[in-house]
């Protein structure tokens, strides 16, 4: 099979021809038809979150929002058959630990990363191997084909669930801090529930774009002081803050744009300039009774209700697909991304 692997970093991926995958007892082999370039493969492309542990050993292949078929299945896997048109959240769950009995997988002990954790390969290819296909795989509603799924499968639904994590409810003005991928899909997601959104960022076209998923007012970071313009706008600060990016700047930004009682939900993961620790105002979140909370991919038993929104048309996560590329265009996804030219979703839909 073909697939775009990352050999050192910051050094262009290597087109190479591997073997093809082949399935443990519980597992199953994807043919991929669409997978996501995210800015997460670019951070472990540049070699960040090693601090967490999510800095890869190379050569890998990255990707972790993919949809496609099932190819083979192993001898014990009961639930899915080849022809079934299936997805995975980014993380993979052991299934058997603590968190995931509790439903929450995303918090695994053994958890795995499709491209970033356990060197387990991911979307850039023809093919990837899941471990434990009964727990992991998800099937796809008919109507819901494998470049939505590929939108879905990581930023998409990481805002569906910081949003979820935010306990946004209708009427709440809530502030999303990033107008990129994850950014985005908050958006859309908070205006679907009812929420008043305020994208900030500093790119005028990306706010252009957030006020198209729903955002009812707009500032540039680059222009104003964020704060002071959310409590002008909000008359007294937003109900929930939501931080898409994990620079110290933005985090600082979203947590003194709250009112009384607000509560900041942490979504993105810092750079290499931040290293993982970020100087907070303890004494205001103190004063205020400030809810600080973390928030990390999608549980798995959610997954299938986000995906029956998106059958329903309630969420559109292909709106904001900014185009289709192969896999020969992936360097150069990862040269914009570091010019922070990307405007919506990079898919690799071309694997030949």
């Amino acid at each position: 099979m073909r697939a775009a692997r990352i050999i050192e970093h910051k050094k262009p991926l290597n087109i190479q021809d591997l073997p093809d995958p082949q399935p443990g007892p519980e597992d199953a082999v994807i043919r991929i038809e669409a997978c996501g370039v995210c800015r997460s493969d670019w951070h472990a492309w540049q070699g960040d979150w090693s601090w967490i542990g999510l800095s890869p050993e190379l050569p890998i292949t990255p990707g972790h929002e993919f949809g496609g078929i099932v190819e083979e299945v192993g001898k014990g896997v009961k639930s899915y058959r080849p022809g079934d048109r299936v997805t995975v959240p980014f993380h993979s769950g052991c299934g058997q630990c603590e968190y995931c009995l509790k439903g929450v997988p995303n918090l695994c002990k053994n958890l795995e990363i499709f491209g970033l954790v356990s060197g387990l390969d991911g979307g850039y290819a023809e093919y990837v191997l899941v471990r434990n296909a009964d727990f992991n795989l998800v099937r796809l509603p008919e109507n819901v084909d494998s470049l939505t799924a590929a939108a879905v499968g990581c930023r998409f639904m990481t805002g569906y669930h910081g949003v979820a994590r935010g306990q946004v409810q209708p009427g709440d003005w809530v502030a999303v801090q990033g107008a990129g991928g994850v950014g985005l899909s908050a958006i859309q997601v908070a205006n679907t529930l009812g929420a008043q959104v305020i994208a900030v960022d500093i790119d005028e076209q990306k706010l252009e774009t957030a006020k198209r998923e729903g955002a009812v007012a707009t500032v540039n970071a680059k222009n104003e002081n964020v704060p002071e313009a959310i409590q002008e706008i909000t008359k007294g600060g937003a109900h929930v803050g939501l931080d898409a990016l994990g620079i110290k700047d933005t985090v600082l930004n979203s947590v003194l744009s709250l009112r009384k009682g607000g509560r900041h939900v942490q979504v993105g993961l810092t750079t290499a300039e931040e290293g993982g620790f970020v100087s907070l105002p303890v004494d205001l979140i103190t004063a205020f009774e400030i809810e600080f909370v973390g928030s990390i991919g999608n549980p798995h038993p959610n997954y299938r209700g986000l995906l029956d929104l998106v059958a329903s048309g309630r969420l559109n996560p292909k709106r904001l697909v900014e185009r289709e590329v192969g896999l020969v265009d992936v360097n150069e996804v990862f040269d914009n991304m570091t010019q922070y030219k990307t405007k919506g979703f990079n898919v690799i839909t071309k694997f030949s």
